[in-house]
């Protein structure tokens, strides 16, 4: 059964992604979604985008034999399907691999390959602006190159395991869903930068968590029941720390990421009102912020093993 898509696409998702383009004169190539929709035929299973044209996108498309053509993000892929033996050839280069689970595939921003994948492809792919790597490189004080290599089905089963956990993982609430993709986009930098360049980076471990002012701030700001921007971003600042410090100390303090922190806030949230008020499933998911009583109902049971209807059944 398909998902929603967290974007619609469209006719009109090419010309989305020129506008985004026209933002970036000095770009070489379109936009890393537009050009996927061109060369594969086809729309997302599931994909959510920001401004920039970061985001992670879920496709199932046929056999591809065409070229791939510069694209401004570097993507990032992890392969879900059938094993199969690809062939990628750049220029007069060409690259034998293999696609499984556990393997990345790498096409860096700017590059352009001719394609050869012999049957149909389940695959979740990372679109990664350079300047967001670039971002995670000099807040973790790293002074190393950040060009990425070229991957055709290199061994990387972290990689590739945070990738395709992402495509599950959104859970139709847009504060949830933008904070984890967001977390999730700069861990999966800062694993590219340990793994995947050609002068691999190791990281410090975390000094410290935050002080009690700031971390009783950042809990008050994620618990907002008003339009409070819970954005990685904003966290972050109000903190006066860079993204990445305020993840990793964030997490140092709590024991959870932001995201695992503010689902279990909202869960706590959804168990008080369904044992301690008579409003409706579908009153209580619009009040969490939930796009549908399907998605919460999902959500809920993802970390419960119940419905929401089951728990509160069994608890009063």
């Amino acid at each position: 059964m398909s998902k929603p898509n967290l974007r619609e696409p469209s006719e009109d998702l090419p010309a989305a992604s020129e506008a985004r383009r026209s933002d970036l004169p000095n770009a070489d190539g379109r936009a890393a979604d537009a050009e996927m929709a061109r060369v594969l035929g086809t729309t997302p299973f599931h994909m959510a985008l920001d401004s920039s044209g970061a985001g992670i996108a879920h496709w199932k498309h046929e056999p591809l034999h065409d070229v791939v053509e510069p694209m401004t993000h570097h993507v990032i892929m992890a392969y879900n399907g059938t094993m199969q033996r690809v062939e990628r050839r750049t220029g007069s280069s060409v690259a034998i691999g293999t696609f499984r689970p556990g393997v990345v595939i790498i096409i860096p921003e700017g590059s352009s390959s001719r394609w050869d994948i012999p049957k149909p492809v389940d695959v979740v792919q990372l679109y990664l602006p350079h300047t967001m790597l670039d971002r995670v490189a000099r807040e973790a004080d790293i002074a190393a190159p950040t060009d990425l290599l070229e991957r055709t089905g290199h061994p990387d089963p972290i990689t590739s395991r945070l990738l395709l956990t992402a495509a599950d993982a959104m859970e139709g609430n847009g504060p949830l869903d933008t904070l984890f993709r967001h977390q999730l986009t700069d861990l999966l930098a800062t694993r590219l930068l340990a793994a995947h360049t050609g002068s691999p980076t190791t990281f410090q471990p975390t000094l410290g968590g935050l002080s009690p002012s700031v971390l009783r701030r950042a809990i008050e700001r994620l618990r907002s029941d008003s339009d409070a921007d819970v954005s990685l971003a904003a966290l972050a600042s109000d903190a006066g720390l860079s993204r990445f410090h305020f993840c990793r100390s964030f997490k140092e303090s709590t024991g959870l990421s932001p995201h695992a922190w503010l689902r279990q806030h909202r869960l706590e949230q959804a168990m008080n009102m369904l044992r301690d008020t008579d409003e409706s499933v579908v009153s209580i998911a619009a009040a969490l912020g939930y796009s549908s009583q399907t998605a919460f109902a999902a959500a809920f049971r993802k970390l419960t093993n119940e419905t929401p209807g089951e728990w509160r059944r069994r608890t009063r």
